[in-house]
C-alpha cells in the first residue's frame, strides 16, 4: 500500500502538467507569431521589454515540458529504478527551464504596461506550472528519502542472477539461454 502513494499521487499531477504545458505550448507560439509579425497593437497581445524572452522561454519550457511528461507516463507504468532514472532527470531539467520562464512572467509583470488576456493568461499558467512541476519532481523522487515510498536509487536489484558473476544473496550466476 505504501509503495503506491507516491504513484497514486504522480499520475494526476502528471496529466495536469501535460494539459496545462500544452495550453502553455499553444498561447506561447500564438503570442510569439503575433510577436515577430510586429502585431502588438492586436487587443488581446500588447506586451513590453521582456515578451520577447518569456514566450521564448515559455515554448522551451512547454516544449520540455510534454517530452518529459511522456518518459513520466512511461515511468509511473513501469515504476521501476531504471525508468526512474529518464523520468526524473527530464523532469528537473523541464523544472528549470519553467524555472526561468516563470522569473520572466514575474518581470513582465513587474515591468507593466498593457498586456492582453492572453499574455496574462500565459504568464498565470507559467507561474503555476513552475510550482506543479516541482511538485511532480518531488513525487518522483519520494524513493530517495524512502524505498518504502516507490522506486529509490539505492535499490540494486539489477545484478541478480547475472551470467558469470555473483547475484545480489551470494548465488552464481548460470550462463546458458533463458528459457
Amino acid at each position: 500500500m505504501a509503495r503506491t502513494v507516491a504513484r497514486t499521487l504522480a499520475a494526476p499531477l502528471l496529466f495536469i502538467n501535460l494539459v496545462m504545458y500544452l495550453i502553455v505550448l499553444g498561447f506561447a507560439s500564438w503570442c510569439l507569431n503575433r510577436f515577430i509579425n510586429g502585431q502588438t497593437n492586436h487587443p488581446s497581445f500588447g506586451g513590453n521589454g521582456a515578451t520577447m524572452f518569456f514566450l521564448v522561454f515559455a515554448i522551451l519550457a512547454a516544449v520540455l515540458g510534454i517530452i518529459s511528461k511522456l518518459i513520466g507516463a512511461k515511468h509511473l507504468r513501469a515504476w521501476r529504478n531504471d525508468s526512474l532514472a529518464a523520468a526524473g532527470s527530464s523532469a528537473v531539467i523541464a523544472w528549470a527551464v519553467t524555472a526561468l520562464a516563470f522569473g520572466l512572467a514575474c518581470k513582465e509583470i513587474n515591468i507593466g504596461g498593457w498586456r492582453g488576456w492572453r499574455l496574462r493568461v500565459l504568464e498565470g499558467f507559467v507561474i503555476v506550472l513552475g510550482v506543479t512541476q516541482l511538485l511532480y519532481v518531488l513525487m518522483l523522487h519520494t524513493g530517495w528519502f524512502s524505498s518504502t515510498y516507490g522506486p529509490g536509487y539505492r535499490d540494486t536489484e539489477y545484478g541478480v542472477g547475472a551470467p558469470g558473476g555473483v547475484g545480489e544473496k551470494g548465488t552464481t550466476g548460470v550462463t546458458g539461454a533463458r528459457v
